[in-house]
């Protein structure tokens, strides 16, 4: 069985930047064992699937170990294949996931816009562990859908060097990653810094995440009593995402750059 496949690098203005993504359109599902094995040979951070249904698609979204709830930058680089192969004339892309019905517009100067929900977090006694596993201290912890660990400034962030194994550990019974998270060196042009590590879920650090967004981007949205903010996630690649806050919902905004087309053989016979 030969499946097209294309890698597009999101949340990026050219090739090498932002976050890479495969996305293969399917006619029908594989089973879970075939698109897990897609994913782990591709070795990215996520490999989407989707399938046509309805006026919109089914979209599943897998790492190279486990299937996710929710990936920000694979949906983003799933609706840029969509937008400009399959559908060009279309200006929005509709999708059916394990959380909900996500939507995705054109915006303005090329740009992207996701309709996520907006995941809250509380504050949490910190760990002990988890300063010394970080590699810094943060100054507070939240928990919710994921950990987010916030610093006293963009520095701090920087120069995390997380231990990951014992992190993997420590993460694995919770489900979640940890959001590392601080203001904005003032005249940056941005509101916040990320690093996001999901050493639990095989990433020890990606890339840009867009659902991290949903979760820090409503912190910082009451943090600073603004509803519109750029965030820039400071990895070794690095991307910007635009974040507006509305209610439960978080609306994620964002470029994206083809990088490859091809066509894959998982050896079901031609």
């Amino acid at each position: 069985m030969k499946l097209n496949l294309f890698q597009v690098d999101a949340f990026a203005e050219r090739p090498f930047e932002g976050n890479p993504a495969a996305v293969v359109p399917l006619d029908a599902w594989l089973s879970d064992e075939q698109m897990l094995a897609i994913a782990a040979e591709n070795n990215l951070a996520e490999t989407a699937f989707f399938v046509a249904e309805g006026e919109g698609y089914r979209l599943r979204w897998f790492t190279p170990t486990v299937e996710v709830d929710l990936c920000g930058h694979a949906t983003l680089a799933t609706a840029h294949v969509i937008l400009t192969r399959l559908a060009p004339d279309s200006d929005q892309v509709t999708f059916e996931t394990r959380s909900g019905t996500l939507t995705v517009t054109r915006g303005g100067q090329g740009r992207l816009v996701m309709d996520f929900p907006a995941r809250l977090s509380k504050p949490m006694a910190e760990p002990r562990e988890l300063g010394a596993m970080l590699g810094v201290k943060p100054m507070m912890v939240l928990s919710g859908s994921n950990m987010i660990a916030v610093f006293d400034k963009a520095a701090d962030v920087a120069r995390l060097a997380p231990a990951f194994e014992p992190l993997a550990r420590y993460l694995a019974p919770r489900n979640q990653v940890v959001i590392a998270t601080a203001l904005a060196d003032e005249g940056s042009g941005f509101d916040f810094v990320t690093r996001v590590f999901g050493p639990a879920h095989g990433i020890n650090e990606d890339h840009v995440t867009g659902s991290a967004y949903c979760d820090v981007a409503p912190f910082w949205a009451r943090k600073l009593k603004k509803t519109d903010m750029v965030a820039r996630q400071i990895s070794q690649r690095g991307g910007t995402v635009r974040c507006r806050v509305d209610g439960e919902r978080v609306f994620l905004e964002g470029t994206c750059a083809d990088y490859l087309e091809g066509t894959i053989d998982i050896g079901l016979g031609s």
